[in-house]
């Protein structure tokens, strides 16, 4: 549900845990997603007590630092919780997935702010030498990363327990890749600006939970605040 990725108020319930191992979350620049999938950190450490790694560039996250709704204290110990770990292309993400199952404490969620911009053209042709290798190291990783988490929830014991989150930048109405990403991603959400400066974050996955139940929120950025307007069955 797309409760998730905001702060819990009066006007909406607590998030519920994914039980999806990956969900992606796709929309146009400047559209807030860092501010959403940041939300979904502090969500996951509040209610699960463990910690969160987001994954970035360094660059990127200094340039444009999220928006927190509105109420958040920047000192507050579950913010200690979100470690942010800085990546600068696909390999850096393949090696720390592949030492995943070496971990002492399996995190509550991963997330990849940007995952698409880690793949180069120019560094994966040099790797593998063929007309579709963007397409090939992206089905890789997300291969890696799949067996990765779902070697963390069997080991937790409890589905849902470790999650992944990406997001990705689209120009028209999907991701360039989702052909790729429908088949390993089973909870997708897209963003659409709605003419007056606010957004859509729609589910568009029939898995999301069984249910139709708050498949969608409007929501905006006021005064450096991540703003939730309202959320409906989409």
């Amino acid at each position: 549900m797309v409760h998730r990725f905001f702060s819990c108020t009066s006007a909406t319930r607590p998030p519920a845990p994914e039980n999806a191992d990956i969900t992606l979350v796709s929309g146009p620049s400047c559209c807030g997603k860092t501010s959403l999938l940041f939300q979904f950190a502090i969500n996951r450490a509040t209610e699960s007590g463990r910690g969160v790694v987001f994954i970035c560039r360094k660059g990127r996250l200094e340039n444009s630092p999220p928006f927190l709704s509105q109420g958040i204290d920047l000192s507050h110990s579950v913010l200690q919780r979100i470690h942010i770990k800085y990546i600068e292309d696909d390999e850096g993400i393949r090696k720390y997935f592949a030492a995943f199952h070496l971990l002492g404490s399996f995190p509550a969620a991963v997330i990849i702010d940007d995952f698409a911009d880690f793949f180069s053209e120019r560094s994966c042709q040099q790797r593998y030498g063929n007309a579709r290798a963007r397409d090939l190291a992206v089905v890789r990783i997300l291969a890696l990363c799949q067996n990765a988490v779902a070697h963390a929830n069997t080991k937790l014991g409890v589905p849902g327990s470790c999650n992944l989150l990406l997001s990705d930048v689209h120009q028209g109405d999907t991701p360039r890749s989702m052909f790729i990403y429908k088949r390993w991603i089973s909870s997708i959400y897209t963003i659409q600006g709605d003419g007056h400066g606010s957004y859509i974050l729609k589910s568009i996955s029939s898995s999301d939970c069984g249910s139709r139940e708050g498949r969608a929120a409007k929501y905006s950025i006021a005064l450096q605040y991540l703003v939730l307007e309202h959320i409906s069955n989409g």
